[in-house]
């Protein structure tokens, strides 16, 4: 694959109270025509993170045709699971219902956080999204005891699937979280099975966290892009032929950090999508999302 980036498209500036800096993890919707709404984490002054979203014409980028004005998703009530923020995971159109699964941030003292899954539910296409449950929907448990971060979903077949990040150890430091994609699987969206099968692990002693999958289904292949770091955040790409068993294949990526500007230090967080036939990436650069976000577009799907 060779991608030709189209620029920078948006990055918040103290715009609304809930929506001062970042846009982190962007994740789009069709809407109609050529027109995407483009969902991101944004942050307060107190960091913690919401849900906004801009809109805009995917053949025009530069041009935002409209900027929320209150949040999708807010933090949760002081001593939630997600009362230090929300971030977006994956959006899954279940006939007119819409899934927004996202991640719920909960600071630590010993860690630094423990994260958990939510999910949100709009009924219709001008619903607003309401939270499924005070609770997270995919919790800590035996098989993922320290921490599990963003969620991509898939309806395939009968089946509910979704890969999403999990933590193998913990510790003081963010470099001590040996964090990998794991698998689950549902019947209905809602109730998991997880059985700690990993489904992309570490090449090496110094990556130490790979996350924020998102999985393609093209001709029978499954076809997965996801950030994995060890000094900074690159993009990586895998092929599976079952959604199970992945073999890593970086060297396909073919994106990379830029020689300056917004993205010259590090790249993640990208949501691959088709369009007209088009196959689209947003992406975020140097900051974790700090910089905002970019498109790209894939020039040789080879």
């Amino acid at each position: 694959m060779r991608w030709t980036k189209r620029g920078h498209v948006f990055c918040p500036d103290n715009n609304y109270d809930w929506m001062r800096t970042h846009a982190a993890g962007p994740i789009a919707e069709h809407l109609r025509d050529d027109r995407f709404r483009i969902y991101f984490g944004c942050r307060d002054a107190e960091n913690r993170t919401s849900i906004g979203f801009v809109e805009l014409d995917i053949t025009r980028p530069e041009r935002i045709l409209l900027l929320s004005d209150r949040p999708v998703v807010s933090p949760g009530a002081p001593g939630l699971f997600d009362d230090s923020g929300t971030s977006t995971g994956c959006l899954v159109a279940h006939g007119s219902v819409r899934y927004l699964y996202y991640l719920g941030w909960n600071l630590g003292v010993t860690v630094p956080w423990r994260n958990t899954i939510g999910l949100a539910v709009s009924t219709g296409a001008a619903a607003a999204f309401e939270k499924y449950s005070l609770a997270p929907l995919v919790d800590r448990s035996a098989v993922d005891p320290f921490s599990i971060s963003y969620p991509w979903v898939m309806q395939d077949g009968g089946r509910w699937r979704m890969w999403y990040g999990s933590n193998l150890s913990w510790g003081k430091q963010a470099a001590d979280m040996a964090h990998v994609i794991k698998y689950a699987e549902s019947d209905d969206g809602i109730h998991w099975q997880r059985d700690g099968v990993i489904a992309i692990a570490a090449k090496s002693v110094e990556e130490y966290a790979i996350a924020k999958p998102c999985v393609l289904k093209e001709n029978g292949l499954y076809r997965m892009w996801y950030s994995h770091r060890g000094e900074t955040y690159r993009i990586g790409y895998a092929e599976s032929d079952d959604g199970i068993a992945w073999r890593r294949k970086d060297e396909l990526a073919g994106i990379d950090v830029s020689a300056d500007g917004w993205d010259s230090e590090a790249i993640q967080y990208a949501h691959v999508f088709r369009h007209r036939g088009e196959l689209y990436m947003l992406y975020n650069g140097n900051g974790y999302g700090k910089t905002g976000f970019g498109l790209a577009v894939c020039t040789d799907q080879r």
